[in-house]
């Protein structure tokens, strides 16, 4: 189903606002897909992560087939370290709880902010030489 189709415009604007939010706070790119995954879904999520590019790499994708009830956290070889596959399970759960009560732009908006916040990046305090 394409994403204009299972939003609201203010719900599209809550996702989008959330995307960046978590890219300001993360310093990484995330792109969210809200669709159909055909057959295996983690398969189809890989697929469209890799189809980031050259981005891939330090990307996270959140695909979200809401008819399957499915969530899928791709994130490339350079996040793997900030967002290990516990951070994403959790972002996951937190989706997926919000689905089930109903709110699917909820859902994708916290599970993306929880990502950021499990990938932060925090200032350097020391920044000058000893």
């Amino acid at each position: 189903m394409p994403a204009g189709d299972a939003f609201s415009p203010r719900q599209q604007e809550d996702v989008v606002r959330a995307i960046r939010l978590a890219q300001q706070q993360s310093q990484l790119p995330v792109s969210v897909y809200v669709g159909t995954l055909d057959g295996d879904s983690r398969a189809t999520a890989l697929q469209l992560h890799a189809a980031l590019g050259a981005a891939a790499a330090e990307s996270v994708l959140v695909a979200v087939d809401p008819g399957a009830r499915r969530v899928e956290v791709v994130t490339g070889p350079d996040v793997r370290r900030r967002v290990d596959d516990r951070a994403a399970a959790l972002a996951a759960m937190t989706m997926t709880s919000a689905f089930q009560a109903g709110d699917l732009a909820g859902g994708i908006a916290s599970g993306v902010l929880a990502l950021a916040e499990h990938a932060h990046v925090p200032p350097s305090l020391h920044t000058g030489s000893p």
